[in-house]
């Protein structure tokens, strides 16, 4: 075998825009789906899951990155050259469940979902190609309530998340109105309205991240970014560009003060007066909740990027005292996603909370008081007791205790006990022949002796403190389970 055409060994890296997510994380990622899912079930919504995998037919052109060939979306034809593509949304194919279904389901049909979904766009810092979401979504219904129970359960979620009322706020618009400001601006043929509205809706949803002077170039002639792609604009008038810049400016904590300031702008335009209408009763409904008024603000630069939205649009960010976070939740009305399927106009309403953004946050914050991997680790101090030591273990697994027995070298204790440390146990049980033939066994606090260590500064010091205590083997699993209550 010719050695110069051996094969290269692989690297040992993640995609570009993918990642590895480890055991700590995704522990608490588990304890934020289920928060999620409980206050979802309180609001009277109930779980569907579908396929990974949809028809591209069947998930439609509504990403917002429209300008790469292969629509943003990963896909490949089948054995019957079909094309299939995975899920870049849980709404899309939540339309095609709900058409295929409909028959058996109750009208509306409120539903939760969550699960990985998958972009192929650029990727930058905390933008990956797979992420998390869990939606809520209610089809069958025009009721504005159905869109005010979107920010409710968002509001619910993060303060069962431990969130105060000043940590969050919601922005809502309605994508109707800025459908009539467009009209405003004198862009009154048809066709140059639907060509060039969805480019306007997506330049104004990049605000937060390119700031005005950027929404005013893709408003304009176009942009170029950092990297030397090109993005063609909207190629507006400059009076125009300002007319729009001017209504995304209207800042006013007052929703009142601030309908009227938008109303000022979109005119007599039909379907603005229309979405001011709806967001004026989404307002009041929001209002009603009591101190929602704290929680919510209209905002005119709220659009959202994907293309199915129809009305009533919703983003809502996180701000602490020590993090920004952006945002972490956003949604709308999608009146015409199912009549895709169906021919029939279908209202419907959902929103979705960007699960890992909000994990990643709440994993960085509480990483010192998390609790570790395994409660107990029994170390090993002489091979031929390893039965006594697997006996060990079963007893404190079967009443419930994260146990781990150690299986690698047990030669080094050093090294058991540098294990047993990073993987955050609070103690380990150790036992030699001396201890098997008094029928005891050594509990080691792990946990204190971490505490301890940082103030101790000699071995007779050490000898003086509780870290470590006999008890019998009979009540090990008894003193195990009190102390881990305490």
């Amino acid at each position: 075998m010719d050695i110069s055409k051996k094969k290269a060994r692989p690297k040992a890296i993640t995609p570009r825009g993918f990642r590895d997510n480890f055991h700590s994380y995704l522990n608490k990622r588990d304890k934020v789906l289920e928060v999620v899912k409980r206050v979802y079930e309180l609001y009277g919504f109930e779980r569907l899951e579908t396929p990974a995998i949809e028809t591209v037919d069947a998930l439609g052109k509504f990403l917002p990155d429209i300008n790469r060939p292969n629509e943003g979306v990963f896909a490949w034809q089948d054995e019957n050259d079909s094309w299939l593509a995975l899920r870049y949304d849980l709404t899309a194919p939540l339309a095609r469940a709900f058409s295929q279904h409909r028959n058996n389901l109750q009208i509306p049909y409120k539903r939760y979902g969550f699960g990985p979904v998958w972009r192929n766009e650029k990727p930058g810092p905390d933008r990956f190609k797979e992420f998390y979401q869990f939606d809520a979504d209610i089809v069958g219904t025009s009721n504005v309530i159905a869109d005010a129970e979107m920010c409710f359960i968002v509001f619910d979620v993060l303060n069962e998340l431990g969130f105060s009322i000043g940590d969050y706020s919601t922005r809502i618009s309605n994508r109707k109105i800025l459908s009539g400001l467009i009209q405003a601006v004198k862009l009154t043929d048809d066709t140059v309205l639907r060509d060039i509205e969805l480019v306007v809706f997506r330049a104004i949803d990049k605000l937060d991240r390119l700031g005005l002077e950027g929404v005013k170039s893709l408003l304009g002639k176009g942009r170029t970014d950092n990297s030397g792609d090109f993005t063609e604009g909207a190629n507006l008038s400059a009076g125009q560009i300002d007319t729009i810049i001017s209504f995304l400016t209207i800042k006013n904590n007052d929703p009142h003060k601030t309908l009227e300031e938008m109303e000022d702008l979109i005119g007599d335009s039909t379907i603005g007066q229309e979405g001011l209408s709806e967001l004026r009763n989404i307002a009041e409904t929001l209002l009603t909740k009591g101190r929602s008024d704290l929680l919510f603000k209209i905002d005119p630069s709220v659009v959202r990027g994907l293309a199915y939205y129809t009305g009533p649009v919703f983003e809502t960010e996180l701000a602490t005292t020590t993090k920004s976070l952006g945002s972490i939740s956003g949604g709308g009305r999608y009146d015409n996603l199912v009549s895709r399927f169906t021919g029939q106009k279908v209202p419907s309403t959902g929103v979705s909370i960007g699960i890992d953004r909000l994990v990643s946050f709440l994993h960085e914050r509480d990483s010192d008081h998390e609790k570790g991997v395994v409660d107990v680790i029994v170390t090993v101090m002489d091979k031929n007791l390893m039965q006594h030591y697997i006996k060990i273990a079963a007893d404190l697994r079967e009443n419930g205790i994260n146990t781990d027995l150690y299986v690698g070298n047990p030669k080094d204790f050093g090294k058991q006990m540098k294990y047993a440390d990073m993987r955050g146990a609070s103690f380990a049980i150790v036992a030699g022949t001396n201890e098997v033939e008094e029928d005891i066994v050594q509990i080691k606090d792990l946990k204190l002796g971490r505490e301890l260590s940082a103030n101790i500064s000699s071995n007779e010091e050490w000898k003086e403190q509780p870290a470590q205590f006999p008890v019998k083997r009979e009540v090990l699993v008894k003193k195990i389970i009190e102390l881990l209550r305490t």
